[in-house]
C-alpha cells in the first residue's frame, strides 16, 4: 500500500526548473508542503505565486559556503521540520577533459558532490532525532558506467553513488531512508553543453526522457511503505544504448 505524502514537508534543491520543478509540482499535488531551493530568486518568487501557499521560497546558492551552510537551518525556521530532502541541483560538463577549464570543474564538483554531502550532513541529525525521513539524490546513469564523453560528470556521479550507498547504511537504523534516482539523458537545461549534433541525434533516436518521467520514479520511491527502501532506481529512455 502506498504511503501518503499529505502533510509532509519536502525540500527540493534546483527547484526553479527541470527535474526539480517537476518534483515540486508532484509533491504539491500529493499534499506536501514544498520548500523550493534555488539561487534564482525571481524565478522562485514567480513560481511560488503560481503554485500556491504550500510552495515556500528558499533562496540558496549552493556554491557559496555560507549560503549552503545556512540552507537547512533557514528551511527549519520557515517550515518547522523536514520530512523529505531531494538533493537535485546539479551541473554538467561533457566532452574531452582537455577542453574544459579548472573553474568549470570546480563548479561542477562543488555542486554535484560537495553541496550534496553538505546538505545531507546538515539534515541527517534532524531526521535522525525525529526517527524518520527520506533523502533522495538525483544521480545519473553516468554514476554506473564510465562514459568516455563526459569524464568529469561521470566521476562526480560515481562519487555520489558511493556517498548515497554509504549514507543509506549509516542512517537505515535511524528510520531515515536514503536512495538515489539515476536517469539517462533528460531534456533539460543540463544538456545545453551537449554538442548540437549529439543532441539532435539522441532526439531523433527517441533516446531522451522528459523531466516528468524522473519525477514519477521519485514519487514511487517516496510512497513505498516504510519497511521498503528503493536504494537506486535507474530510469532510461527505451532507445538509449549504453
Amino acid at each position: 500500500m502506498a504511503e501518503s505524502l499529505n502533510g509532509k514537508v519536502a525540500a527540493v534543491t534546483g527547484a526553479a526548473s527541470g527535474i526539480g520543478l517537476s518534483m515540486t509540482k508532484d509533491l504539491l499535488a500529493a499534499g506536501a508542503t514544498v520548500v523550493m531551493v534555488d539561487r534564482d530568486e525571481a524565478g522562485l518568487t514567480k513560481l511560488a505565486g503560481e503554485l500556491g501557499d504550500k510552495a515556500i521560497v528558499q533562496v540558496s546558492d549552493l556554491l557559496n559556503a555560507e549560503s549552503c551552510n545556512a540552507m537547512v537551518p533557514e528551511i527549519l525556521e520557515k517550515a518547522g521540520h523536514i520530512d523529505i530532502l531531494l538533493c537535485n541541483a546539479g551541473s554538467y560538463i561533457g566532452g574531452d577533459l582537455v577542453d574544459t577549464t579548472p573553474e568549470a570543474i570546480d563548479r561542477m564538483v562543488g555542486l554535484n558532490v560537495n553541496a550534496v554531502i553538505k546538505n545531507v550532513h546538515a539534515v541527517a541529525p534532524h531526521m535522525s532525532e525525529r526517527g524518520i525521513g527520506d533523502i533522495i539524490v538525483t544521480c545519473s546513469i553516468a554514476g554506473h558506467s564510465a562514459i568516455h564523453v563526459e569524464p568529469v560528470y561521470s566521476a562526480s556521479k560515481w562519487a555520489i553513488t558511493s556517498f548515497v550507498q554509504t549514507m543509506r547504511r549509516q542512517l537505515m537504523e535511524k528510520g531515515v531512508r536514503v536512495g538515489q534516482v539515476s536517469p539517462g539523458p533528460v531534456i533539460s537545461a543540463l544538456l545545453s553543453d551537449w554538442e548540437p549534433e549529439r543532441l539532435q541525434r539522441m532526439k531523433d533516436a527517441g533516446a531522451l526522457m522528459e523531466t516528468q518521467e524522473v519525477s514519477d520514479a521519485v514519487m514511487f520511491m517516496l510512497t513505498r511503505p516504510r519497511n521498503v527502501t528503493i536504494r537506486d532506481m535507474i530510469v532510461l529512455p527505451s532507445n538509449f544504448d549504453i
